[in-house]
């Protein structure tokens, strides 16, 4: 994940406030949490994982200029996430209406990040693209290029959201985990990431998630979150019914 991946949400944040001593501070400790005791490797090479994955990347290439593909290159930008949430939450959280989220997701991106971080560089699996040719939705610098595969931050990244925002608004909870595993997905849509990449970003979620109800800090800021969002759901507009409609119909079946 880039270091300033969250920079919009610093913005986003304004005057919220968190149980912790500052916005910075993480949920977890590295002795509370290591995903790398948790996660198992990727696929070995020339097995029959690692095959299936390859297939994947190739058949996936076609999905090129598709509305499919505009989804995935609008979820490469992790820090628009809320944004990818709207239609399934119902509503556009914004900095007025939820101070308190996104100070939320800004502590726990930090928890995320240390979760993607450890497991990437104790299996440094190279991305599909290093091996097979075919368009991705995005251009990658040299940085992205050798940056490990496994697991997909972004994956991890949209999973946690969607735990969180699933909990936040349990009423909308089959719907954010449609768009969780969705978001994920435009991963392997991308090119960037292999489909078991992808899939070890939603056990890396689980996994930190489950830890995460250990902290006291956690759940304080959680109760909070969830009477803020159902404060700013009963005010709110709804999105675009036709913009949903589509998402949904895009976004419906699995990928993979």
């Amino acid at each position: 994940m880039r270091v300033l991946a969250f920079a919009a949400l610093l913005a986003l944040t304004g005057c919220a406030t968190l149980s912790g001593d500052a916005a910075s501070d993480r949920y977890l400790t590295k002795a509370q949490f290591d995903a790398r005791d948790h996660l198992g490797p990727p696929p070995a090479k020339g097995s029959p994982a690692a095959e299936r994955d390859r297939q994947i990347f190739l058949t996936t290439r076609a999905l090129q200029g598709s509305p499919r593909w505009s989804i995935a290159q609008a979820d490469n930008v992790e820090e628009n996430v809320l944004e990818a949430y709207t239609c399934a939450l119902g509503y556009a959280p914004t900095r007025r209406s939820n101070p308190k989220l996104a100070a939320m997701l800004l502590r726990m991106s930090r928890d995320v990040r240390s979760a993607v971080s450890g497991p990437k560089l104790k299996y440094r699996r190279p991305r599909p693209f290093r091996s097979e040719h075919g368009p991705l939705c995005i251009k990658p610098g040299v940085g992205f290029s050798l940056s490990p595969d496994y697991p997909s931050g972004h994956a991890t990244w949209g999973w946690s959201v969607g735990l969180l925002l699933a909990e936040a608004a349990p009423d909308r909870s089959q719907a954010i985990l449609a768009r969780a595993r969705a978001y994920g997905e435009s991963r392997v849509v991308c090119g960037v990431h292999n489909a078991s990449s992808v899939e070890a970003g939603k056990t890396n979620a689980e996994n930190l998630f489950a830890a995460l109800w250990s902290s006291d800090a956690f759940k304080a800021d959680l109760a909070g979150v969830r009477a803020e969002l159902d404060a700013a759901r009963a005010q709110a507009t709804p999105p675009d019914p036709a913009r949903c409609t589509a998402e949904a119909n895009l976004l419906s079946a699995p990928l993979l």
